[in-house]
């Protein structure tokens, strides 16, 4: 029977921020970056992402600086962004405000030019039939390690130790995490937690088996879908009701589970939130918040509402970071999330429980509730005015509206119309 992982106490409430430093400031650096972490947990970031500070390979280069994937030194730091110095003092700053800092990690691959090339031997790499480092993909710019060798799976967690033990970072978020092998992430989490006994692991895949010792969350691609679909009118609300309900069966009740409505590759290759989901965004970012297991990640720039596609391999920095309504509407959602334990992430939050409603093509109605705290989520997911009629049971009663700090009254039946895309989250 598979082991399960205990998390870190900070992570059951977390709020996770993707930071891409190359656009999130016009100066594109760690420095200048480290000034808006104030700005974040002010608003209600708990843990800050990092997409990897590494030095960039040259060598087939992508653009004029290239992929964030394609790293080159794993103990160093890209000179884009400056120094160690910069990158010591802003985990100390974030430490210093009561935040998390988790590094990105590329395990699959290096740069063409990467450092391990030159100094490994040969078969740390797979090889072409020139004796070429394999390129995954159509990943040219990178190359693909062979985790047949057990001295890669030294090299890496030597390398993952480097930054955990001299640099105080808290944890790793996983780039795909399902191309190599399980018990490699195994081996890691276990010499990471000896090192530091809360160290976080993120997987950014959703594969069962990474419940067992490897790591505390992954991704929830498949709702990110969802979400996509159902803000397109691709599909109505029944493939995600089904899909909120099976995934409970899929996963360990311990399992945290990544809820997002952008990140660096849905902005970057898909467009943003606003041109993927248009009038729907509000209530799909919600969701994130509400929906059981789940950790809700905000990408760079939404939390300035943002509608831009950055470029992903040349500076684009973000035009205008004035606060402005979703700085207001992150920050209701953020304080929602800590100071509502029906909302916890893993096996510490409440279980979905639907409510009945007329409409069940376009609304989800349910409740969260574990002691003594209660959450009940009204949502029109549909682009549709609806006139909803339904029994709330014993779920009626006064309530605080999420969003507006007002006392509101759920009575035993409800019977009103709910605009396009409007949602209510009552909390007790």
């Amino acid at each position: 029977m598979a082991e399960m992982m205990i998390h870190p106490e900070w992570s059951y409430d977390a709020v996770l921020y993707e930071m891409n430093v190359r656009q999130l400031t016009p100066e594109g650096t760690l420095r200048a970056a480290m000034a808006r972490l104030d700005f974040l947990r002010e608003m209600g970031v708990d843990a800050v992402w990092l997409m990897p500070i590494h030095p960039i390979g040259e060598r087939e280069r992508k653009g004029s600086l290239g992929s964030y994937y394609s790293v080159r030194d794993y103990c160093a730091v890209n000179p884009e962004f400056g120094t160690m110095a910069d990158f010591d003092a802003f985990v100390a700053r974030a430490h210093a405000l009561g935040m998390k800092v988790l590094l990105d990690w590329v395990a699959n691959h290096t740069a063409r030019d990467a450092r391990w090339i030159y100094e490994k031997p040969a078969d740390w790499y797979e090889r072409d039939e020139k004796g070429e480092p394999a390129v995954p993909w159509d990943w040219n710019d990178t190359a693909k390690l062979d985790y047949a060798n057990r001295e890669v799976w030294r090299g890496q967690i030597d390398a993952m130790r480097f930054w955990v033990e001299e640099h105080a970072v808290d944890g790793f978020r996983c780039d795909m995490a399902m191309l190599v092998p399980i018990e490699f992430w195994q081996e890691v989490s276990a010499e990471l937690h000896r090192v530091k006994p809360d160290v976080f692991m993120l997987a950014e895949a959703e594969e069962q088996n990474l419940f067992d010792r490897a790591f505390d969350a992954c991704y929830t691609w498949q709702l990110h879908h969802l979400l996509n679909d159902v803000a397109q009118q691709k599909c109505r609300v029944w493939p995600l009701r089904d899909y909120l309900y099976a995934d409970p069966v899929r996963y360990p009740a311990t399992a945290i589970r990544l809820m997002f409505t952008s990140n660096h590759d849905e902005n970057s290759w898909s467009g943003s939130e606003f041109a993927r989901m248009g009038d729907a965004v509000q209530v799909m970012a919600a969701l994130t918040f509400v929906l059981p297991q789940g950790m809700p990640l905000i990408y760079t720039g939404q939390e300035v509402g943002c509608d831009h596609t950055f470029e992903f391999f040349d500076r684009d920095p973000i035009a205008d970071y004035t606060p402005n309504y979703y700085t207001a509407f992150y920050r209701r959602l953020c304080r929602m999330k800590h100071s509502n334990a029906a909302l916890r992430a893993g096996e510490r939050g409440g279980r979905m429980i639907e409510i009945e409603n007329n409409a069940k093509d376009c609304m989800l109605s349910f409740v969260r509730e574990v002691e003594g705290n209660r959450v009940v989520v009204l949502a029109n997911v549909s682009p549709y005015t609806i006139h909803a009629d339904f029994y709330t049971g014993i779920y009626a009663g006064t309530y605080v509206d999420a969003m507006t700090g007002v006392e509101s009254e759920l009575p035993s039946h409800v019977e009103r119309d709910m605009a396009p895309w409007s949602f209510q989250i009552l909390t007790k």
